[in-house]
């Protein structure tokens, strides 16, 4: 479900599809979607910034999503709010014309702005002026008014530093924790992951749940959802699929499978693949 383009010459923009896309290529025709990495003062804090826009649509497009378990801070024209990890799936519905910048903060790379534990947070959506006051106010204003992309994530980046984040090595812990359970799909309990980390099972869940807002077993299990939608797009058999992944059967993927994506995995696989 994730495909990309080579980096434009002088540019730092690059296309790119996002595992957790439903379906991703039914909206190739329907919006445009980037992304831009952070400038190296942010980057310990801000994965990436991406933004989607979508012009004269003939009909309203729905989006759906089965989230990661990162903080985003989006700003469109309807919304303007600091999004915890949504535990279940969500949806955006564009009409007409229009575009969405969002901050995708690092796991554990937005506890510095938040002042607390991430679990604050989670399954819940923040106006940026409720969290900033006048200062979040004036950014959202300032990037609703600046129609060039470059330029209005240069006023997010020099807005969050203003904040003087503070360096916070447990955030680089748990990132790296994170980003090993995205890539190694062999790991599928939360012992395991505790054995690799060097914590106990508890020191873990209690890291997890201060710095990324959910415990190690639920970002185990979304990432492995997230690789079950790819493959299972590809056409691989559910029962080989449920036993790489951790699954104890075919059924037990498909309840967890259907509850995230909204539908169960043989509709999914279904759907039409990419071109």
């Amino acid at each position: 479900m994730a495909t990309s383009v080579p980096r434009p010459p002088g540019g730092r923009l690059v296309e790119t599809r996002q595992r957790g896309w439903v379906d991703p290529y039914a909206g190739l025709n329907a919006f445009d979607f980037v992304r831009q990495a952070p400038s190296p003062e942010i980057a310990a804090y801000v994965e990436h910034f991406w933004v989607v826009t979508w012009t004269d649509l003939a009909e309203p497009y729905e989006q759906r999503i089965v989230s990661h378990p990162t903080v985003n801070m989006t700003i469109a024209r309807d919304f303007r709010r600091i999004a915890g990890v949504i535990k279940g799936g969500f949806s955006y519905t564009m009409r007409g014309s229009g575009r969405v910048l969002g901050t995708r903060f690092r796991p554990g790379g937005f506890r510095p702005f938040l002042g607390g534990p991430v679990s604050r947070l989670t399954g819940r959506f923040v106006e940026i002026g409720d969290m900033y006051g006048a200062a979040g106010v004036t950014l959202v204003e300032q990037v609703l008014a600046e129609p060039d992309v470059r330029a209005a994530i240069a006023l997010i980046e020099t807005f969050l530093l203003s904040l003087g984040p503070d360096h916070d090595p447990l955030a680089e812990e748990v990132a790296a924790l994170v980003a090993m359970v995205e890539s190694d799909v062999s790991v599928t309990r939360v012992d395991e992951l505790a054995a690799r980390s060097g914590r106990s099972v508890r020191s873990l869940q209690r890291l997890f749940r201060d710095h990324v807002g959910v415990g190690p077993k639920w970002v185990i299990r979304r990432f492995r959802l997230h690789e079950a939608a790819e493959r299972v797009y590809q056409g691989l058999d559910l029962a080989t699929l449920a036993a790489e992944l951790g699954y104890t059967d075919q059924a037990h993927l498909t309840r967890d499978f259907t509850a995230a994506v909204g539908m169960p995995p043989a509709a999914y696989a279904r759907l039409a693949g990419p071109a």
